[in-house]
C-alpha cells in the first residue's frame, strides 16, 4: 500500500486530523497532483488556520505551478498568521519567497 492510500485510510478514521490532512497535501503534491494538494492544504488551513506550514507548501506548490497572484495571496495570509502569533523564523521565511516572487 503507498503512503498516499495509507494515509486516505487514516482519514476515512478521523476526517479531521490537521496532521494527516497536511501530510495528504505533500504525498498529493508529491506525486504531481497539484489542484488535490491545494485542495487538501486548504482544508488542512480550515482546519487549524494557524497552521503556518500550510501556507508556506501551498504557497510553494502554487508558485512552482506558475499561479503567482495565488501564491502571493497565500503567503500573504501566512504572513499575517506568522505575524500575530509572533512567528519570527517562519514569518522570515514567507517574506523570503514573497521576494522571489516575479
Amino acid at each position: 500500500m503507498s503512503r498516499l492510500e495509507q494515509l486516505t485510510r487514516m482519514l476515512e478514521k478521523d476526517p479531521d486530523d490537521v496532521f494527516v490532512n497536511f501530510g495528504l497535501a505533500m504525498e498529493q503534491r508529491a506525486a504531481g497532483d497539484v489542484d488535490a494538494a491545494l485542495a487538501q492544504f486548504d482544508r488542512t488551513i480550515a482546519l487549524d488556520p494557524h497552521y503556518l506550514a500550510a501556507y508556506q507548501r501551498k504557497g510553494e506548490t502554487l508558485m512552482q505551478a506558475g499561479r503567482y497572484d495565488e501564491a502571493r495571496a497565500a503567503l500573504e495570509r501566512g504572513a499575517e498568521v506568522a505575524r500575530s502569533a509572533g512567528e519570527a523564523h517562519m514569518l522570515e521565511n514567507i517574506n523570503e519567497m514573497l521576494e522571489q516572487l516575479p
